[in-house]
């Protein structure tokens, strides 16, 4: 037998250039984040509004910074994942403005150089161990930034409950929908990949079809990482509440399958096929979806082994419930070796250092701005460094201007936190789709803030200064001690995804449906990543004589490859594709 890969007509090349996963998920999230915008907003007012009105001003600027760090880390993801990294945040930055107020209320400077050092090394050891581990090791050493740059008069415990209090009121308000809406983001997650297969087909046998079926493999790796904690074992037991959602990705999860080989085959297909994901999503979670005229199944169509599947497909979701359970996992998170970890660690100190001292010897005694923004810089596990860091320069900048022309005609304490709420929204739209937006918003924000907690000095220009000096430093730093570290982690995520590819080439013939589509989904997972982690080490300054190897090349023989195989299997054919 010969499968629908020997005989399919010619099809449009794939183009070369890699597609970012960034651009697709912004199209999936959809447009400005309002809900977030006014949670950013309120989060930054309201602790000002209530010190105006107990007379606490300065402890509810405090707390207004707990509720700006917050704000930075509020996402659309899961509820529940959304508790664990803000409850982190919070926990913290709590204990390193604990820990930075106790070295400065001690009086000795190398106290206060211990303890940023201290910090530093935590951040940086548990900096490169995943998102959450990430964001608490930074905000452990924002916040003993904060308590050892910043005197604060009253009991020592305060500052920290009121930090605390900041960041539990984003959680709060970000958390809140959970009342009335549990599994929305799961939900849309979901539906986004039949939308997503809905255009592959349409596209199918047209130049614009890899772009398509590329888009929804990224849709099904979202919904994969979104939908992972009810799939695993433990989740079963909340399967009452979300058994509709979890049967309807693992045929997202079948439909991908059956999508991949039609757009493979390169034939256009008739409207009776391309409304199949519309109708499949319309039985499977059928409440929000158009009106019932539009969910009339799809009349059977018979052809090419991709047509029949999907055919197939209709008709089993059609019937009865056949206990389906994939039990997909996601594929194993494989971090930098301990080495890349010790010597992120020491230079993240090193770096810290060398702002204290230089913050110092320009700026003190509140010379806390240069290590605050080696901490927020510093973050190669973040994305690209050098972007990053001219990104700080140019939002800081940015944001300097607009708040020293805000604050030259807003007149009165109350316009003040009008500004506050105004800067805070902004901030928080920036976080979700550009850090220089985010860093204008962070920047206007603290300027604020400082000023209620007693700083009047004019600082503009010196802290447009301090910016540009830490990034500088982190820079020259970083490509001076570790300048391949994107590259190597580049190489290594393209020789993990070609191996999972090949993984999936050599098992998934012989393979039962399960443990197909898992082989399946993590080499989609790995190749994705690996197009990540190439596109950050491409914006990186690229050493000269040593141009990086061309792996966008490997990693789109490895998607054909995939593809290959998932056309060859739907055909039924008995060999696997070499």
């Amino acid at each position: 037998m010969t499968s629908a890969a020997d005989t399919r007509p010619d099809r449009p090349r794939r183009p070369s250039r890699p597609w970012g996963p960034r651009s697709v998920l912004g199209r999936l999230r959809g447009s400005l984040p309002f809900a977030a915008a006014a949670r950013g907003a309120v989060a930054l007012a309201l602790p000002l509004l209530v010190g105006l009105a107990t007379g606490w001003v300065v402890l509810s600027a405090i707390a207004a910074i707990g509720a700006l760090w917050g704000v930075s880390q509020d996402g659309s993801d899961p509820y529940r994942v959304r508790v664990r990294r803000l409850g982190w945040t919070g926990v913290s930055s709590a204990l390193g403005l604990l820990a930075g107020e106790v070295a400065l209320r001690s009086g000795e400077q190398a106290a206060v150089a211990g303890c940023l050092v201290a910090a530093a090394l935590v951040a940086g050891g548990v900096g490169l161990r995943g998102r959450i581990a990430s964001v608490s090791g930074m905000h452990l050493l924002l916040g003993v930034t904060i308590g050892s740059g910043i005197p604060v008069p009253g009991p020592w415990w305060q500052p920290p409950l009121a930090l605390l209090a900041g960041v539990a009121l984003v959680l709060v308000l970000s958390a809140a929908p959970w009342l009335w809406r549990r599994h929305h983001v799961e939900r849309a997650a979901v539906l986004a990949v039949y939308r997503s297969a809905g255009e592959a087909l349409a596209a199918a046998g047209t130049g614009a079809a890899e772009e398509a079926r590329l888009r929804m493999t990224l849709a099904l790796n979202h919904a994969h990482e979104v939908m992972a904690p009810r799939l695993a074992p433990r989740g079963r037991r909340q399967r009452d509440e979300t058994g509709d959602l979890v049967r309807a990705f693992h045929y997202a999860v079948r439909l991908g399958e059956a999508v991949t080989a039609v757009v493979w085959e390169g034939r256009a297909l008739p409207p009776a096929l391309t409304d199949v994901p519309r109708h499949l999503a319309g039985r499977l979670l059928p409440d929000r979806l158009a009106a019932p005229e539009e969910r009339a199944a799809p009349a059977p169509v018979t052809g090419s082994p991709g047509r029949r599947a999907l055919a197939e497909l209709v008709a089993a979701v059609d019937g009865e419930p056949d206990g389906t359970d994939l039990e997909l996992r996601l594929p194993a998170h494989e971090g930098p070796g301990r080495a890349a970890r010790l010597r992120y660690a020491l230079l993240l100190a090193g770096c810290v250092l060398a702002a204290h001292v230089l913050a110092e010897v320009l700026h003190r005694p509140r010379g806390y701005w240069l290590p605050m923004t080696v901490a927020f810089v510093y973050k190669p596990d973040f994305g690209p460094l050098f972007p990053r860091a001219l990104h700080r320069c140019v939002g800081t900048i940015v944001g300097v201007a607009a708040i020293g022309a805000v604050s030259s005609a807003a007149s009165g304490t109350y316009a003040v936190v009008g500004v506050v709420a105004v800067f805070g929204a902004l901030m928080a739209v920036g976080v979700r789709h550009h850090y220089a937006l985010a860093t204008l918003g962070l920047t206007a924000v603290v300027f604020v803030l400082l000023d209620l907690l007693g700083d009047h000095r004019p600082l503009y220009g010196t802290r447009v200064v301090d910016t540009a000096l830490a990034s500088a430093l982190v820079l020259v730093a970083h490509f001076a001690v570790w300048p391949d570290s994107a590259a190597h982690r580049a190489e290594a995520q393209t020789e993990a995804a070609v191996a999972a590819a090949r993984r999936y080439r050599d098992a998934a013939p012989e393979a039962g449906p399960a443990q197909r589509q898992s082989l399946r989904r993590t080499a989609y997972h790995q190749l994705a990543e690996a197009r990540r982690t190439v596109a950050h080490a491409r914006r990186e300054p690229a050493r000269r004589g040593r141009p990086l190897p061309d792996w966008e090349s490997a990693i789109t023989a490895a998607e054909q490859l995939c593809d290959q195989v998932t056309a060859h299997v739907v055909a039924g054919a008995p060999r696997p594709v070499r």
